[in-house]
């Protein structure tokens, strides 16, 4: 069901603007709880680093590496704001960075690891609380991808994107 609301614009208030259906706030929702799950991930390997646990990582590294996730961060919750508004090319664009790119970069160094004879109770026994947070908190954010992603291709999103489209062609 579409939902009308009401938009506040430079000249005041315009009805007719469509709120985004259930699928598309929820799908936002999940994009917004996939880029918590990585700044909290980031705070966690900080203070590991802090607490002397990373051996090998510089300060630089450590510093450089929060740089390019804040920056990737704000990216992604600006297009997530714009994908709110019902604009394709946000929606393409998580899809593409977020769902393949971003999950690529989630999911790659725990398969290595692994591929390498690693085993998972092993890592567990012997990394402690520290690497059980990190396991689940990566759970938790590559959960949301995926969440993000089956939704946001859902039939209500479909019509939403495709209703915004013809909105925005129609005022020119």
């Amino acid at each position: 069901m579409v939902q009308q609301s009401l938009v506040r614009t430079d000249t005041g208030v315009s009805p007719g603007a469509e709120r985004p259906p259930r699928v598309v706030r929820a799908a936002t929702v999940a994009w917004v709880a996939a880029v918590a799950a990585g700044a909290v991930e980031a705070l966690g390997m900080s203070v590991a680093w802090a607490l002397g646990e990373v051996p090998g990582l510089s300060g630089g590294s450590l510093a450089a590496g929060l740089g390019v996730r804040a920056v990737v961060y704000t990216v992604v919750l600006l297009v997530v704001a714009r994908f709110w508004r019902g604009r394709n090319w946000a929606r393409l664009t998580l899809a593409v960075g977020l769902g393949v790119v971003g999950m690529l970069s989630l999911v790659l160094e725990p398969v290595s690891w692994l591929a390498d004879g690693h085993s998972l109770a092993d890592a567990l026994s012997e990394g402690g609380l520290a690497l059980a947070l990190t396991i689940a908190i990566r759970a938790l954010h590559v959960a949301a991808v995926l969440v993000g992603l089956a939704l946001m291709f859902r039939p209500e999103a479909n019509r939403y994107f495709r209703d915004a489209r013809r909105g925005l062609r129609a005022r020119g």
